[in-house]
């Protein structure tokens, strides 16, 4: 699993803990397998517990909590994703005044040189 992705999933189980699996899949846009592989590997890092309760409905639910070291493990991953993507907006940044760059000087009329 990408780091990325458990970011993710730290985040949202963060915000949701009553979050079936099957939530949590539609939430990230991936498969219900994929989702279940990550939450088990959260588990069994020791950075997400999970406890049984009971929904209005009569059945038994769980609720997915980031356990301490869930939660140093989630600001690091953060304080990373967060370096990554500045990178990633600053190539973005660099590439965009180029091409606008190329852009205005493809349009701009030039006037012909002076013969001498």
């Amino acid at each position: 699993m990408t780091e990325d992705l458990h970011y993710r999933v730290l985040k949202h189980l963060e915000a949701h803990p009553d979050a079936t699996q099957r939530d949590l899949a539609k939430a990230l846009g991936i498969s219900l397998g994929s989702t279940n592989f990550c939450v088990r590997a959260l588990i069994n890092q020791g950075w997400v517990k999970v406890q049984n309760f009971r929904r209005s409905d009569n059945k038994l639910a769980y609720a997915y909590l980031l356990t301490p070291q869930g939660i140093e493990a989630k600001a690091r991953i953060t304080a990373r994703f967060l370096k990554r993507k500045r990178a990633e907006f600053e190539a973005l940044k660099v590439e965009i005044a180029q091409l606008d760059a190329e852009v205005r000087g493809g349009y701009e009329r030039k006037e012909p040189a002076d013969p001498v």
